[in-house]
Formats: C-alpha cells, structure tokens, sequence
C-alpha cells in the first residue's frame, strides 16, 4: 500500500480487531479509519453544503482535517456500538457527517445569548412576513390578515402564558433552530431537563391558546391553506 493511500478492504470484523489491537495494526487502522472520515466529510462540506460555496477549497479541507479528528475518535470510543447491520465505513461516515452537521450548528449560534431573548419585544416583528410562503399558493389578501392576527396572538399568549425561561427556550430551539446543546449550556442544564422545560411550556401554551378560542386543527388548517 503506498503512502497516504487508505485500506478499504477489511471487513467490519477485521476493522473492530485492528482497531481494539496494539502497536502498528492498531495504529495503521486509526489512520485508514481517519482517512475515510475526512474523505465523506470533506464531500459533505463541498458538495452539500451551499452555505460554504464562497470559501477557499483550501478552507473547506482545513474544516475536514479538524473534524476528521473529532470524528474519529468518536468512531472509536463508539466502536462497541456498532451492530454489523451496515458497512463499518458506512457507519463511520453517518458519525462523522452527523459530528460535521452539528459543528456547522454550534459555530453558526456561536454568538447567540439566551440573555437576548426577553418577552419585552414582539416575538414575530410587524416587519417580517410570516404569513407567507407557507405552501404553493400564496395566500389572499383575507387569509394574510387572519394569519398576522393569530401569530400576534400567539406572541401575545407566549408572553403571558410563560415564565421567561420556557419563552427563552421555544424562541431559541423551537423557532431560531439554535442546537439544544447550545441551549442546554447556557441554561447550566441538562438535554433531558431542557425537554421537560420544552414539553411544558408548549402544554401551557396550548392550554393557553384554547381558552383564546385558538385550537390546534384550527391554527393548522389556517396555515396549511
């Protein structure tokens, strides 16, 4: 095999060996293993995501280096996972695509503060048109004003029907996609403990919203027209 060339042809059996070996067989296997990972991340990041077309391919390689080492190790801390119910590198490259996904997140929100979401401020701007672009056919002028009527009253209902970190929770995860990690950090806390947060504050707003006259099917059926 020459240098810089990757060996493909294990098996998944003879991958888990190699990698739970010692000395060179183990060594040479971490560094096949590191090899494939960077190739499917680096493809992801170049050929999937359109958000990164405007950097250097120089750029987007150094971004595959660095997360071929994350993604590696975390292949071989989770190698007691693996099941056998796919190729070991297939099960590899979904770690390592996932551990890139959830990178690309963090870094996006990597200066979102919880300390700037207040209910003090409208939760859907006057400004912002979310009213449509909600299906193929844009709605008429009647259903536009019956939209905006029940998205203030939703905000309005968030602000009363919350306390102010289940409102800080559904803005961050539910409506500006910031990873619950992220979330989960700032609030000192726990995935778990930010779920059952989540899980009552949008009951609590239900509940809220059907004493309002605002049920569910007819909130759905509203902004699925």
């Amino acid at each position: 095999m020459t240098d810089g060339q990757t060996r493909t042809d294990r098996t998944n059996e003879q991958w888990l060996a190699d990698l739970r070996a010692d000395g060179e067989t183990q060594a040479n296997a971490i560094e096949d293993l590191q090899r494939h990972v960077r190739r499917s991340i680096l493809y992801y990041l170049s050929q999937d995501r359109s958000d990164l077309r405007s950097l250097a391919y120089r750029e987007i390689e150094r971004m595959a280096d660095d997360l071929a080492q994350d993604a590696t190790l975390r292949v071989i801390a989770s190698k007691d996972m693996f099941r056998g119910e796919s190729k070991f590198t297939t099960w590899a490259s979904r770690i390592a695509v996932r551990l890139a996904i959830s990178d690309l997140r963090r870094a996006r929100h990597k200066d979102f503060s919880l300390e700037n979401i207040t209910a003090d401020g409208e939760l859907f701007p006057t400004n912002t048109d979310l009213s449509s672009g909600l299906n193929d056919n844009p709605p008429g002028p009647e259903t536009s004003t019956e939209r905006r009527d029940v998205l203030h009253r939703i905000d309005a209902a968030m602000r009363e029907a919350l306390t102010e970190r289940q409102y800080q929770v559904i803005q961050a995860v539910a409506l500006r996609g910031v990873p619950m990690d992220v979330v989960a950090e700032q609030m000192d806390t726990n995935r778990n403990a930010l779920y059952k947060l989540m899980h009552d504050a949008r009951r609590k707003l239900r509940a809220h919203l059907e004493e309002q006259g605002l049920s569910m099917d007819y909130m759905m059926e509203l902004f699925g027209r």
